[in-house]
């Protein structure tokens, strides 16, 4: 599968470089997994007038049949980790300037939101390679690069896979994705001279937080301040706040590795990850859009117009673009 994106410079926004030599490189079964199906897309406005790029990491749904059969869950319990139709209710950010990535693969077949080895040696029947993390906190959770689990601690897998199952998803399709979405962030930065980076997840209509289990509508998440301006974050959190939501910042989601290593806003770059309620827009038994979608989706529009609009990049100028 051809490596697509920018590749050299802007070290701050790419993933480690710990790939394999060439001489090692493992079959590409995601080239076949993805052969009719694309595992990624890049949505375009006819004209980018925003500095801001938004992607749905999560949202995937195209299931590979290779993919299933390896599996011990059904068709529909492996859904369980789906951000399901985030990509559509964040469709707006076309009509207000700014293209949107959204993935085609599921979360459960490869997570992107992580580093590009983090992968928990249980799965496999060989090693990870010496570069792999295989001590975080998210691998032993089992929510790895190639996740062990959906939902709540179902297993995936009936057995340990071949490592090149591992690799072969991530060099075929984890660094064409980074490369592409890398490519939009620094392509956006060099046009408006700043870019944020809006990360659209879902989560589970179960969350509560604080002690009073208050049930948030949104989590927006900065990495406590590291990967947005301080101007970003509270305009992102006041605009939901004031379409009548309840949002909470930073817990218990703060972002992953997407926000972490994109959002450098000393240097112009700025990353926030949302949550969205599941239970606001969906059956999350079913995976049925629930009446409660379009209404969604019509605020979530207004959101992000109001963001573009507001352009909170703290002390930055934003130039108008290019005609």
């Amino acid at each position: 599968m051809a490596r697509t994106g920018q590749g050299a410079g802007a070290v701050a926004v790419s993933p480690d470089d710990d790939r394999p030599d060439a001489a090692g490189a493992p079959p590409m079964s995601a080239e076949l997994d993805f052969a009719e199906v694309a595992p990624f897309e890049v949505r375009q406005p006819a004209r980018q007038t925003a500095p801001f790029v938004f992607n749905s990491p999560h949202s995937g749904r195209h299931y590979p049949p290779r993919f299933l059969a390896m599996a011990r869950l059904d068709a529909e319990a492996i859904r369980r980790s789906e951000d399901c139709f985030v990509d559509e209710l964040f469709s707006h950010a076309l009509t207000f300037g700014a293209p949107m990535m959204a993935a085609n693969f599921p979360r459960a077949y490869l997570d992107v939101n992580r580093e590009p080895f983090e992968l928990d040696p249980r799965m496999f029947l060989q090693a990870p390679p010496p570069h792999a993390n295989i001590r975080s906190a998210r691998v032993a959770g089992g929510l790895g690069t190639v996740p062990r689990i959906v939902g709540e601690g179902q297993e995936i897998y009936a057995g340990r896979i071949p490592l090149e199952e591992a690799t072969g998803r991530i060099e075929g399709i984890y660094r064409p994705y980074h490369d592409r979405l890398r490519g939009l962030v620094l392509a956006t930065q060099a046009r408006f001279g700043v870019a944020a980076l809006i990360d659209c997840h879902s989560m589970p209509a179960s969350i509560r937080v604080g002690d009073s289990g208050v049930r948030p509508d949104f989590i927006v998440g900065d990495r406590f301040g590291a990967s947005a301006s301080a101007a970003m974050t509270e305009t992102a959190i006041g605009i939901l706040i004031s379409l009548g939501y309840t949002v909470a910042h930073n817990k218990p989601y703060a972002g992953g590795f997407i926000t972490e290593h994109y959002g450098r806003p000393a240097r112009g770059l700025h990353a926030l990850q949302i949550e969205v309620n599941r239970g606001l827009y969906m059956n999350e038994r079913t995976y049925q859009k629930s009446n409660g979608f379009l209404p969604l989706a019509e605020d979530i529009g207004r959101f992000i117009a109001r963001l573009v609009m507001a352009a909170p990049f703290g002390e930055e100028r934003t130039p108008l673009a290019a005609e």
